[in-house]
């Protein structure tokens, strides 16, 4: 089962909170923000363009969020060679499941509140695609056949109605230089 914990509300303030001062509201947030400009609303999409294709198939790694019926959220890495998310429309997309820790929180979740976000990510390249959609968990589908790994058909895959889809600014991985050997920790 999914790990849960007592609500945020009822949580200790570990440090007491002195001098902590919380956003109260989006009305709040836009004061301090500035509204997105229309560039950033006007590239968000609902079917697959070529350019999100291009990045999917080019992917060896995805993050899959999901939440339960509560809002408690996970993040799940998914990933094996590129190309590993298989486009079954302009709209919908299907991941494979593989063998793994078998806790299946993703799964967990989806089966109670089907609302599931992926991030593609690209080995050195600062091109981010976001999808958000609504999840469902297939047991069997004519297209496992082309998800088949080693001669092995997936027990279980993902597959997500598209609600929206957008490139991210790749500025997150241009600070935190994800891609620069050098600045990767030495074990």
């Amino acid at each position: 089962m999914p790990y849960t914990s007592e609500s945020a509300d009822s949580r200790p303030d570990p440090l007491g909170g002195e001098g902590w001062v919380e956003l109260g509201s989006g009305e709040e947030l836009r004061e301090l923000l500035g509204e997105p400009w229309p560039v950033v609303i006007d590239k968000v999409h609902d079917r697959l363009t070529e350019e999100d294709r291009d990045i999917i198939a080019r992917s060896p790694f995805c993050l899959l969020a999901t939440a339960d019926a509560d809002g408690n959220c996970d993040v799940s890495p998914r990933g094996e060679e590129p190309g590993f998310t298989h486009v079954l429309g302009p709209g919908t997309i299907a991941l494979p499941d593989r063998p793994g820790n078998r806790r299946a929180d993703s799964f967990h979740n989806i089966l109670a509140n089907p609302h599931a976000g992926l991030l593609y990510l690209v080995p050195g390249s600062g091109r981010v695609l976001r999808v958000n959609g609504r999840a469902r968990v297939l047991t069997d589908a004519p297209f496992f056949d082309a998800l088949a790994r080693e001669g092995r058909r997936p027990r279980l895959a993902l597959v997500l109605d598209i609600d929206e889809i957008y490139l991210h600014c790749p500025q997150s991985l241009n600070r935190s230089g994800l891609w620069k050997p050098a600045s990767w920790e030495r074990s």
